[in-house]
């Protein structure tokens, strides 16, 4: 019974092995079966007679011998010449290096194959007369769309020149003076308490007693009471030489020499003082400095005179007129910024020192430049690149010499025409098939056509 059993189960799994086989064979053939069509028709070998064939410039690996989309991203099939390999040239196009699509960046200098992949190496041309530009990209417009892809005209126009920083509000130091004793003595009376008072010019701020002044007082009186006028001059000359004034008597008063406020004060009543002792500072607020720092790159557009606004938060709704007053001589090697100086007038002394403001410098404008959406040109570190647009699906990198931005906008320097397309939206897709299509080696080249 035990070896009936046994061979029950012996035939049993030889069955189920059996039908496993029989299983993967059918589901290979049929894979086999439904995948042949496709690699026959799509993925040809290298043409030996030289005729025109279509691949994809994401896939070169995708060849057909009729037009059409890549079975793989649905891109637009390109016409491509493949020459023989041994023939060495194309027509009149020479054979600048062989190459693996899948690394193009690494050269061959004979055809063979790929060491990297199953494949036959591709042959890269030079430009020749009356060939095709390579650097031309196609895209089934269906796609372009499924894509999101936009393009904006290159248009003439007149760019606007300006800064926008921030500032903070500072005294006009053009309008700060300083009051200090002339004479030794003692302030006998001081009419301003503390710092921020306002004071107006001609005010009396303080009373000096002092002996020194009291002795050129009586010697100005002696010297009228002799009649002698030479003696009468000097007398006024050295009284006024010591902040005095005739009529005085045992005090002199001080008085300011402007309008505005207490800066400082250096003095209280009762305090002895000494000639040349700083008693107080003013400064008159009815004009005020903003200070700010513009960068190096813009620092070219202002000069002495150029307009400026002033907005401030605690004012809101508010702008203030100002100029450029002076431009330091200094670039800042830390920040690269460049400091200006602005002037603003301040009658109603809303602008206090220390409020923080934000500032636009105008540079003036630039008229009938060439401007182009910010976002379309791609920044390679090296270069500036736009797409152009030339219609049916036909895209092509160009390089261009790009001025100031502001506001979206960018100024072309050259190397486009007013009228020209060129792409904002989904630029890098045909950017990076413009790379492997070689377009940028060609922009680089020489004008002899040879590789890099």
């Amino acid at each position: 019974m035990k070896n009936r059993t046994m061979k029950t189960n012996t035939r049993n799994w030889t069955i189920a092995g059996l039908a496993l086989a029989l299983a993967a064979a059918a589901g290979g053939w049929w894979y086999a079966k439904a995948q042949a069509p496709h690699r026959h028709t799509l993925v040809q070998a290298t043409d030996e007679q030289g005729k025109a064939y279509w691949t994809c410039p994401m896939h070169p690996q995708v060849r057909q011998q009729q037009p059409g989309n890549c079975p793989i991203c649905g891109m637009k099939l390109v016409k491509r010449e493949d020459p023989p390999a041994d023939a060495g040239t194309g027509g009149d196009r020479e054979v600048l290096y062989w190459y693996d699509p899948m690394k193009p960046d690494v050269h061959f200098d004979a055809p063979g194959k790929s060491p990297f992949m199953d494949m036959q190496l591709l042959p890269r041309y030079g430009s020749a007369a009356g060939a095709a530009d390579g650097t031309i990209v196609q895209i089934d417009p269906r796609m372009a769309q499924n894509l999101g892809m936009r393009t904006a005209p290159i248009k003439t126009g007149t760019f606007w020149q300006r800064v926008d920083t921030v500032g903070a509000v500072g005294v006009d130091e053009h309008r700060i003076v300083a009051v200090e004793a002339r004479a030794a003595g003692w302030v006998e009376r001081l009419d301003v308490r503390a710092e921020g008072d306002p004071v107006e010019k001609g005010q009396r701020v303080a009373a000096l007693y002092s002996p020194e002044l009291y002795a050129a007082m009586q010697e100005l009186n002696l010297a009228r009471d002799s009649g002698d006028t030479v003696l009468i001059d000097a007398a006024e000359q050295r009284l006024r030489l010591l902040g005095g004034t005739p009529g005085s008597g045992t005090t002199t008063p001080v008085r300011a020499p402007l309008s505005g406020y207490v800066m400082s004060l250096a003095v209280r009543e009762g305090a002895q003082v000494v000639p040349g002792t700083p008693l107080m500072k003013l400064a008159d607020l009815s004009r005020v400095w903003v200070q700010v720092e513009v960068p190096e790159a813009q620092a070219a557009w202002v000069r002495e005179g150029r307009s400026a606004q002033a907005r401030f938060k605690s004012l809101p709704g508010q702008v203030f007129e100002g100029t450029v007053d002076y431009v330091y001589p200094l670039l800042d090697i830390v920040t690269r910024t460049v400091r200006l100086r602005l002037v603003f007038d301040n009658p109603d002394g809303l602008l206090k020192p220390g409020m923080y403001a934000d500032v636009t410098v105008y540079g003036g404008a630039r008229r009938d430049v060439l401007l182009a959406p910010t976002e379309a040109v791609i920044r390679t570190g090296t270069r500036n690149v736009v797409i152009v647009d030339e219609g049916e699906g036909r895209y092509r990198p160009v390089e261009v010499e790009s001025g100031p931005e502001r506001s979206g906008e960018i100024v072309i320097l050259s190397g486009l025409d007013a009228g020209a397309r060129v792409v904002v939206s989904g630029q890098f897709l045909i950017d990076s098939e413009a790379s492997l299509l070689g377009a940028y080696r060609r922009m680089s080249a020489p004008d002899n056509g040879e590789g890099p």
